[in-house]
């Protein structure tokens, strides 16, 4: 079994700090999106992973090699961003005969990985969502197998997402209705989706079984960013380095706070990550993501996403401010 994980997308959502980072190492609850993934499909066994990178991809590739130099770990470069279908098709080589679990880069669910693994089926992750043209989504049966997928549909037949993790058993059959649809020119909205290519699985006559995720967290866009850090960190606890004690300080659980850190007569709390090496003066901060190196002073914030290098100086602000930044909210802004 491979586990391919597709995180060459620019993450314009997430912009500024996609600019400098890809939305995969964005920070969240003490981790990076990706390390989340990547986590808890090593814990389920899988050893061996496969990454599309693109945008900024040299990032991705030095972080999975330093955080994990024991698994077996490849890179496919995806130069030209023509959608999640052209990047699986770049696999075929790679996957050979193999299994593989296809987990989407800025995907976190909560389901059974070892369940999925093992199913002697392809399997597909679904959750219910309120309003799903904007997703990829699942017809299903009343015995959970999957008749027929469409991605985006005008008209859903279905309120049942793909949350972005597929087990694909007939990989085969995969890539040669990959290999159709881009060699065909068969886009959708713009892309050649890999939803299309599932339906032309089903067309083919492979199975797939649907699987409901119990959690499906958003790490798309800011405010549904910091909706998973706040969940996140209820579910992993926080952590703080108590060894360097916060002087005149008060945390208000649950807060994640990395090493090396320097915080001072301030309130921390709650729902708050922050970097390495930041540094707080004199700072209220609650519902937000603090990146590594970053200078805050004499500042209010809630509900904001702050990159890492930046330097914040001021009042109370809700703010979303990209890497490399330095702001003074009482004077101007220089970068």
């Amino acid at each position: 079994m491979k586990a391919i994980i597709p995180v060459a997308g620019a993450g314009t959502k997430l912009r500024p700090h996609t600019y400098t980072q890809p939305k995969a190492l964005i920070p969240l609850a003490g981790k990076t999106i990706l390390s989340i993934i990547v986590d808890q499909l090593h814990e389920a066994g899988i050893r061996d992973f496969i990454f599309i990178i693109g945008y900024l991809g040299e990032k991705i590739q030095d972080y999975v090699k330093e955080k994990y130099p024991d698994l077996n770990c490849h890179f496919v470069q995806q130069s030209e961003r023509f959608g999640i279908g052209h990047a699986i098709n770049l696999t075929k080589t790679l996957v050979g005969d193999d299994q593989v679990l296809i987990v989407l880069g800025d995907t976190i669910a909560e389901y059974d990985v070892k369940e999925v693994i093992n199913s002697p089926q392809s399997m597909l992750g679904i959750k219910k969502v309120d309003d799903p043209r904007n997703f990829g989504v699942a017809e299903v049966e009343e015995d959970g197998s999957v008749s027929r997928v469409v991605e985006k549909p005008a008209i859903p037949k279905s309120n049942m997402a793909l949350v972005g993790v597929y087990k694909i058993r007939e990989t085969g059959i995969l890539f040669t209705c990959l290999e159709k649809i881009v060699a065909g020119g068969a886009k959708s909205y713009g892309e050649f989706n890999l939803t299309d290519a599932l339906q032309c699985m089903i067309e083919t006559g492979a199975r797939f079984q649907s699987f409901k995720v119990q959690n499906w967290f958003d790490c798309g866009r800011k405010e549904t960013l910091l909706e998973s850090n706040a969940t996140l960190l209820k579910k992993f606890g926080g952590n703080t380095f108590e060894a360097n004690p916060y002087e005149n300080t008060i945390i208000i659980p649950p807060v994640n706070i990395a090493e090396g850190c320097d915080i001072r007569n301030s309130v921390i709390g709650p729902n708050v990550a922050i970097g390495e090496h930041a540094s707080l003066n004199h700072a209220i901060i609650k519902d937000s993501i603090i990146g590594a190196y970053s200078n805050l002073y004499e500042i209010v914030l809630s509900n904001s996403l702050i990159g890492s290098d930046a330097e914040v100086k001021g009042v109370n602000r809700s703010l979303n401010i990209g890497d490399n930044t330095a702001i003074d909210l009482s004077g101007g802004t220089r970068s």
